[in-house]
């Protein structure tokens, strides 16, 4: 008689969530985008109110998984979300999506970005170094020591995920409590102690980009939308939290509040700290703030804080990615070894270590702009997806309504969609490589979908 699948331990609290989805979130969004930002948009006022419009669509987002969440408690976020909503086709695809571009991507950004900061102290470190830069013999892969840095720290988290979900949920614990904490001290001393200047808010930029501001915004709020990408993180380990209908709607909303405030006011510190014009272009924005305003030791111990901020996004998302392809495979959607689970540990290993074999892929051949549009575009689309799935849900006579959700409705959904499609629109026409990546993920999806899983599924 053969024996029964283990299952997955219910050891998260509503602490844990919050933690997941702020790690999720404070990331290399934050640490590295803005000094694109400055030179995209040329005024310290757009800057600051593209942030604001993330976190209002964020927010709207946020509210709309919450209601999805207490309805469909199961791990695999927007998997579970699209199947129920639109079919196992949908449901494939977006786990296929969030394989590649929902985590494989994001984690690879990061952990390049830890990379970038550690070079602060270690320059042969920067994946940008040639002096780092191992011979190869193909212009595609790229072999420097910031990249392997980058391959070795997705391999311990992946390991120390392995061993079990508890153990890894303290670590995230400690890892985004250091986050948080040291962010903190940074805005408090920024503003009582740094040597910034007020005038910087009025201090304008000359803009880089060529394309009209209206477009620029668009394209640009896909830029932020990647950094504030995790307020729906705590979905995907649904079926490992206590009392999910009641823990998963706070560990959002709490966690995406925390999030939005941080972000404007770490970005209000940025500009405190530098112009637009000395910040253009700049990837370890963190960094070179926090030397603006508090000299070259105050600049190296926040800048080492930093990267490990860094690690703690990179830790969250190794918890969060494999449980989308565990929730899929138990379906017969994705792979059946992505549904085993160690007998041992209770972790889905073999999805543990594929994502990490696709991330180090990621890292090895990427760059962090490149992987910020690439994967903003593609999460973009699927969150819109899924709200619109709500929106379709909703009909049902045993569905449980969010009263913050149904408070103006359809405010929030119309909000999430209308801007996910603005964004979407001028993406393609303007970043039209990454979005043709984007979908190129998708008909690969798709086709392996027909191919291995249409009849599994029972599509």
């Amino acid at each position: 008689m053969p024996h029964p699948q283990p299952s997955l331990r219910r050891e998260l609290t509503l602490t844990n969530g919050t933690a997941i989805v702020v790690a999720n979130m404070i990331g290399a969004g934050i640490f590295g985008t803005t000094g694109f930002l400055a030179g995209d948009l040329g005024k310290p006022s757009l800057v600051l109110g593209i942030w604001l419009a993330g976190a209002l669509v964020a927010l709207a987002g946020c509210l709309c998984y919450a209601e999805l969440a207490i309805n469909l408690p199961r791990s695999g976020g927007e998997y579970v979300y699209l199947r129920e909503a639109w079919g196992p086709a949908w449901g494939f695809l977006s786990g296929w999506i969030s394989f590649f571009a929902g985590f494989a991507a994001p984690i690879a950004a990061s952990a390049l970005l830890f990379s970038e900061y550690l070079a602060h102290f270690f320059p042969a470190l920067s994946p940008r170094s040639p002096a780092g830069m191992l011979s190869t013999s193909s212009r595609w892969i790229h072999t420097g020591n910031g990249h392997l840095l980058a391959v070795g720290v997705v391999a311990v988290f992946a390991v120390t995920n392995i061993l079990g979900v508890r153990f890894a949920g303290k670590i995230q614990n400690v890892l985004t409590g250091l986050k948080v904490g040291v962010l903190g001290a940074f805005l408090v001393l920024a503003f009582l102690m740094g040597k910034g200047s007020v005038a910087h808010f009025s201090a304008e930029a000359v803009r880089t980009s060529h394309h009209s501001l209206g477009g620029q915004c668009a394209v640009s709020l896909v830029f932020v939308m990647f950094a504030y990408s995790g307020w729906n993180a705590a979905t995907y380990v649904a079926e490992e939290m206590k009392s999910p209908e009641r823990t998963l709607p706070a560990s959002l909303v709490a966690g995406t509040l925390i999030v939005a405030v941080f972000y404007l006011a770490l970005n209000a510190a940025f500009i405190y700290a530098m112009p637009l014009e000395a910040m253009k272009g700049i990837e370890r924005i963190g960094g070179a703030a926090a030397e603006a305003l508090f000299g070259g030791k105050g600049g190296d111990f926040f800048s080492g804080v930093m990267s490990v901020g860094l690690l703690s996004t990179v830790s969250a998302m190794v918890i969060v990615g494999p449980r989308v392809y565990y929730a899929m495979a138990q379906d017969g959607c994705f792979f059946r070894g992505a549904a085993r689970v160690h007998p041992r540990w209770r972790t889905p290993i073999q999805a543990i270590l594929w994502q990490s074999a696709a991330t180090a892929v990621m890292i090895l051949t990427g760059s962090f702009e490149s992987l910020l549009y690439y994967i903003g575009f593609a999460l973009v689309l699927f969150a819109a997806l899924a709200v619109a799935g709500m929106v379709r849900l909703r009909n049902r006579p045993a569905w449980k309504r969010l009263g913050a959700v149904s408070w103006g409705y359809p405010v929030a959904p119309a909000v999430f969609i209308g801007a996910s499609v603005w964004m979407l629109c001028y993406t393609m026409a303007l970043r039209p490589k990454e979005s043709f990546l984007g979908l190129l993920t998708m008909a690969g999806g798709a086709l392996v979908y027909r191919w291995f899983f249409r009849r599994r599924a029972g599509a």
